[in-house]
This record gives structure tokens, C-alpha cells and sequence, in this order.
């Protein structure tokens, strides 16, 4: 082999772009290979392995991402950190993805490498795609991404041809029954929604998403001058394949793409497009949501960073400390037109918090390859970000310096985070219940308690269950953000508490038994939760079962047995009759 000392700038710089190259094809292959045992998964049923594809896929980018990272350090040698170099290795790297269906996950994917090698502060438009080089998209389609359906005699007829088109290696249970009955939901949907109720083209993408338990069919039904979402959710039962549920609203289908669910495997070539049609009929869906929907994660990353510049650049919001009760762990700050917190880790933790920064840092890892069942916001780390200093509130910088002074440097120019986490803004729990009227606050309540069971059956403890870790999303659901004390359910010890044997144990302020560290007494619950009066009854009536023993052992042995429970993403009154 040629040393590489005796190569020129520009030859070295082709070999890096060609390296980089082959890596992200490598990530792309093995990224599609796993996506494409879903339907196989669902087709036998195999939830187990499908939970273990979902975690290989999770952490094959950085996988990969190391293996360049590291043959690009042997290529470039003492190179490896001359710019120009660098430079010329993203021209070549540009011409090679630009006739790619994928390209924008190509130049993320340089990002990666750039990054990983110069730990940049800020970012450096000469060796990092910070814009996309190409007009969006750079090449034309090669086929649709969706099939298309004219109009038929009848609705029913419509979504058994739909069915029909979308067959499985095993049958549906009864396609024609399913079919007659979508219609009858989607022909009262048209008839209350005040839209046209004949259906002049049905679009259906052409391939299926799957995750956990479910294969849904995604698509739009165009009625004049109405769109309308349509979401055909399959559930594969012991005899056979059936419609489980339809989704037709709106909020019913953004709420299945949430920030806080796991992410669906679906063939997608051509990611750009699909990301687009699903954004016709989510319009409040940031295309970083959407990219990070499809397991595009790091991509999503690249997209959210890039709608926060052009936030900057078109406001003249202020960064601030957010509202609400301030965390034990965490700072947090905001803008006040802009729906995302930054969360840093502080430099200390004030007693009794007796976790470290791993810990916390674990955790979030923990969260991020978890299934999060609709309850777990899915939080995009971001290292070595510069901002500037006139963009910041002096009561946050001097509060940034004084808790987070490793994490943060500021000067009369600039203010650098070097770690963060950036995750979608919610209304505190605690602060929702304040402001809330009465029919409002009681379903946030017996919201707040599902999303500890829906936890629970997901084998999430959240440790730390106060109102003040829990966030109200705009769909009025309840999920959890705080991680610091987040654990494995099955890790926890469950314990009944003692009976004092005398009165002095009975009057004492201490525990007068031994409490190991992971021990649970839920029969305490009640009294750090700061719900009371009418809401505590509600809580009492609908979710008493929490402060009981039983309710946490037995989940916990479901769990040991290898059970896994399954958490509908969407309302029960989507439902078919027929699956229910």
C-alpha cells in the first residue's frame, strides 16, 4: 500500500470522502437490512425479536460511525486535522451522493465524522453540511412513493382494495368485514367533520410501518377540497391479520408520530418524500419530528439545529429560564416563542440527590433505546453549541455560570454549552394543574396515572413521581421528563412497610427499619404527592391500585416471565368493534 505521507493534499482528500463513503453505505444496507425483518416479526408474531431489532438498529449509527471515525484517523494520519484537506474530502464526498435518493441522511452522516474528529465549537461551514448543499430535492423521484386509488361504487370496496393490495405471508381474518366497517367510520367521519363524503382518490405510501405489536397503513383520502388523514392500524391475532383501529383525525395520527414513542421501521429509499407526505397532513409536525419518526434520528438532530438557526435569525427571542419549579439536576432554559428546553446536567446536586452526572447521562441513554410507550420524551444530545451572548438573559447566564460552570463558558461575545438536551417544551404538571379548569385538570389527573402505569408496563419506574416531572403535551396527554432517578422496574425492591411493634416506633420521624436502596414502600406515595381534595379523589378513584404492593410485584413478574405488555398508541374509540 501507497504511504499515505507521500500522497497529495487533493488524492488524500478523494481516499477520506471515499472511506466516509463506504461507511455510510455500510449504515444504510444494515440500517435497511434490519428494517426489513419487520414484517417477517410480524407475521410470526415475534414481539421478542422485534424489541431486539429495534435495539441493534439503535445503536448501529454510532457503530458504524466509530469504525470510520477510526480508519479515517489511520488514512489522514498527521492530516487529520489540516482543514483544507478536510475541505476538498467534503467537494468529492458532495459529488458522490448527489444523484442519491438519500442524501440528506449522506450529509448528515459527514457531519458525523467532522464532529467526532475536531469536537468543533459551533460549526464550520467549510468541512460540515450545515445547509444542504443540494435544492431540495437534488434528484426527481424514480417511482412514487405511494399507490393511488380512483374512485370506486363504494368506500368499502376502497379499503378492501387497499387491504387486498397489502396482503401478508399470512391472512387477514376477515378483510371484507374490516373494510365494511372503516367505511362506516369513515363515512360518519366526512359526514360530522363537514366534508364531502364522496372520496374522489385515496393515496396509500407503498410500504407498511411497523413498531412493537402493530403494521399500520399510512395514506390521505381526498375529498374535493378536504385532505383527510387515514391510519389503518393491523393487529396479527391467532387467527389471522385484522384492522385493530382507524385513524382519521388529525391529532389522532400526530400523536401516533410522537416525540415520545419509539420509532417505526419502514422501508424508505427515499426518505425525503415520505417525510413530506406525512408532513401534508400534519402540518404542526417539525420535519425534524418526522425524520426521527421514521429512526432518521440523527438526521432529525441535523433538522431540528437547523430550524433553531433560522429561529434565531428570523426573532429576536431572547433565551431565558424556563418556567416552572426548578429541577434538583437539571437547569433548563427556553425562548418564549420557541417550543424546545435545553436541559444541562448542573455541576452538583443538591442533597438528597445522590446520583452522579453518569448516572444521569446513562439514564437518558436508557430512555433513548427504551420503548417509551407514548410516556418518554425523546431527548437530541447536542455537544459544543455557540451562541450568541446578546441573545441570552443576563439572570440565565449568571445562572448557567453559577450551577453549570464545566458545562458552560461565556464571555461578552458568546456563550458555549458543551453538553445539552434538547426536547420538546411541555406545561409542568404541576403547573397545568394551577391553570386548568376543572374538567381539564381531572383527565390530566387520571392522565398522570396512566402514564405511571403505561410506564410500569413498559418496565420504567420513574423513582421521582412529583408533579413537577411530568409535562401536559398539546394533545393533553401526560408523559415523564425527568430521568435523573429513572429505572428498570424490575431492578426495585417492592416492600410492604412494617407494622411498629411499640409506640415509640410508631412516633419515631425515622424509619426504625432496615431500607436498602432500591426499596419502594408504595403505600407512601400519598404523601409526596401534592394532589388534593376533588383531584385526589379522582386520582384515588381510577388509579388506587398504585399505592398497593400487588399492583407493582405483579408487574414486575409479568416482566421476569418474559411477558411483553403492549400500549396502544391511540384512542380507545378508534377501535373496530370486531377487535376489541
Amino acid at each position: 500500500m501507497q504511504s499515505q505521507t507521500r500522497l497529495t493534499d487533493s488524492r488524500l482528500a478523494n481516499i477520506g470522502a471515499h472511506t466516509i463513503f463506504d461507511g455510510f453505505l455500510t449504515y444504510r444496507r444494515r440500517f435497511e437490512a434490519i428494517t426489513a425483518r419487520a414484517q417477517e416479526r410480524f407475521e410470526q408474531r415475534d414481539w421478542h425479536g422485534a424489541r431486539q431489532d429495534a435495539a441493534e438498529r439503535l445503536d448501529l449509527y454510532r457503530e458504524v460511525v466509530n469504525g470510520v471515525v477510526y480508519d479515517i484517523r489511520e488514512t489522514l494520519a498527521e492530516r487529520l486535522h489540516n482543514k483544507l484537506v478536510w475541505a476538498s474530502m467534503k467537494a468529492v464526498y458532495s459529488g458522490l451522493i448527489d444523484e442519491r435518493d438519500d442524501w440528506e441522511l449522506a450529509e448528515t452522516f459527514f457531519n458525523s465524522i467532522t464532529r467526532r474528529i475536531f469536537t468543533t465549537v459551533g460549526v464550520d461551514p467549510q468541512i460540515e453540511f450545515v445547509h444542504t448543499d443540494f435544492a431540495a430535492p437534488p434528484t426527481p423521484a424514480r417511482y412514487p412513493i405511494y399507490r393511488t386509488y380512483g374512485r370506486t361504487w363504494s368506500i368499502a370496496e376502497l379499503i378492501l382494495a387497499i387491504l387486498n393490495d397489502f396482503a401478508f405471508n399470512v391472512p387477514y381474518e376477515d378483510a371484507e368485514r374490516d373494510a365494511q366497517q372503516v367505511a362506516a367510520r369513515i363515512a360518519d367521519h366526512l359526514r360530522t367533520s363537514g366534508a364531502l363524503r364522496v372520496i374522489d382518490r385515496a393515496e396509500v405510501v407503498d410500504a407498511v410501518f411497523y413498531r412493537d405489536q402493530a403494521a399500520y397503513l399510512v395514506g390521505r383520502l381526498f375529498c374535493g377540497p378536504y385532505l383527510v388523514p387515514l391510519v389503518l392500524a393491523l393487529h396479527n391475532r391467532r387467527r389471522g391479520v385484522l384492522v385493530d383501529a382507524v385513524l382519521l383525525d388529525e391529532n389522532d395520527v400526530s400523536i401516533l408520530f410522537s416525540f415520545a414513542r419509539s420509532y417505526f421501521h419502514v422501508h424508505a429509499p427515499r426518505p425525503y418524500d415520505l417525510v413530506h407526505f406525512i408532513k401534508k397532513m400534519l402540518p404542526r409536525k417539525r420535519i425534524a419530528e418526522l425524520y426521527i419518526s421514521l429512526g432518521f434520528n440523527k438526521h432529525g438532530k441535523t433538522e431540528l439545529y437547523r430550524d433553531l438557526l433560522y429561529h434565531l435569525a428570523t426573532t429576536d427571542d431572547k433565551f431565558v429560564i424556563a418556567p416552572g419549579t426548578p429541577g434538583m439536576v437539571m437547569t433548563v432554559f427556553t425562548m418564549p416563542t420557541y417550543d424546545l428546553v435545553f436541559k444541562i446536567i448542573k455541576d452538583q446536586f443538591a442533597p438528597p440527590k445522590t446520583t452522579t452526572r453518569r448516572d444521569v447521562m446513562e439514564r437518558y441513554r436508557l430512555v433513548f433505546r427504551h420503548d417509551r410507550a407514548g410516556r418518554l420524551i425523546d431527548a437530541q444530545e447536542f455537544e459544543h453549541l455557540r451562541f450568541d451572548r446578546a441573545r441570552f438573559d443576563d439572570r440565565l447566564v449568571d445562572e448557567l455560570c453559577r450551577v453549570a460552570a464545566s458545562t458552560v463558558q461565556a464571555d461578552a461575545e458568546s456563550v458555549v454549552v458543551r453538553h445539552c438536551y434538547v426536547e420538546r417544551r411541555l406545561i409542568p404538571l404541576d403547573v397545568y394543574l394551577k391553570a386548568a379548569d376543572e374538567a381539564a385538570a381531572e383527565a390530566a389527573v387520571i392522565e398522570y396515572g396512566q402514564a405511571i402505569k403505561d410506564l410500569a408496563a413498559m418496565n420504567i419506574f420513574p423513582g421521582d413521581m412529583l408533579l413537577k416531572n411530568f409535562g401536559v403535551t398539546r394533545h393533553g396527554r401526560v408523559v415523564f421528563y425527568d430521568y435523573d432517578e429513572l429505572g428498570l422496574l424490575t431492578d426495585y425492591n417492592f416492600r410492604r412497610l412494617p407494622k411498629p411493634r411499640d409506640e415509640e416506633e410508631a412516633l419515631s420521624a425515622q424509619p426504625w427499619f432496615h431500607v436498602g436502596p432500591n426499596d419502594v414502600f408504595p403505600e407512601e406515595f400519598p404523601r409526596f404527592w401534592e394532589l388534593t381534595g376533588r383531584l385526589r379523589e379522582v386520582f384515588v378513584a381510577h388509579h388506587g391500585d398504585l399505592f398497593t404492593v400487588e399492583f407493582w410485584q405483579n408487574m414486575q413478574e409479568r416482566h421476569r416471565r418474559g411477558e411483553i405488555l403492549y400500549i396502544l398508541p391511540y384512542r380507545e374509540a378508534c377501535r373496530l368493534s370486531s377487535a376489541i
